[in-house]
C-alpha cells in the first residue's frame, strides 16, 4: 500500500494521516505497553513525525519518563506514543490504523517480558529488549532504563 496512511480512534474524534511509508512495524511485549493498551501484546506502526498530521481536540496524553502516550479523551482509544530519545519519530497503535492488515509486523520487542501463555508461532526476529536503540544504550538489545517502547 502506498501513502497516505490514515487512522484514528474508535469514536472518530481523533484522526491522523501519514504522508510517507512507515519506517518501523513491530510487536511489543513490554509491561508498559500491556498496561497502556490492555492487551497481552501491542503492535506499532512507526512514521517520521514531520510526515504525520494528527488532529482532534479530544486528544489527551500521559507521560512516563521520556515516553508520552496519546489517547482519545472521549472513547479512550490508545493512539500513539513518542519517545523524547527518538527524534522526529511517532509510533501509532496498529489497531488505530484504518487499514491495519496492510502493516505486517517485522519483529518482536521485549520478548523477555512476553506472557508465558502467549504463543506467536512466526519466525520474526525476537529482541530481548528494545528493537530501536536509544541514546546511551549498547546495541539493538538496549541496556538503558525505562523499557517502555518497541
Amino acid at each position: 500500500m502506498t501513502a497516505p496512511h490514515t487512522g484514528g480512534c474508535r469514536c472518530g474524534a481523533v484522526r491522523f494521516e501519514a504522508s510517507a511509508e512507515p519506517h518501523h512495524i513491530s510487536y511489543c511485549h513490554c509491561g508498559d505497553c500491556r498496561r497502556a493498551s490492555g492487551a497481552p501484546v501491542s503492535a506499532f506502526v512507526g512514521f517520521m513525525a514531520d510526515q504525520v498530521a494528527l488532529n482532534g481536540k479530544s486528544l489527551k496524553s500521559y507521560r512516563n519518563g521520556p515516553v508520552e502516550r496519546s489517547f482519545c479523551g472521549i472513547c479512550g482509544s490508545p493512539i500513539a506514543y513518542v519517545d523524547q530519545r527518538l527524534d522526529n519519530k511517532i509510533y501509532f497503535m496498529l489497531g488505530a490504523m484504518d487499514m491495519p492488515a496492510y502493516f505486517r509486523p517485522t519483529l518482536h520487542a521485549y520478548v523477555r517480558e512476553q506472557l508465558p501463555f502467549l504463543h506467536m508461532p512466526d519466525d520474526l526476529p525476537r529482541h530481548l529488549k528494545t528493537s530501536v536503540p536509544r541514546p546511551n544504550q549498547q546495541g539493538p538489545e538496549g541496556q538503558g532504563p525505562n523499557g517502555t517502547e518497541p
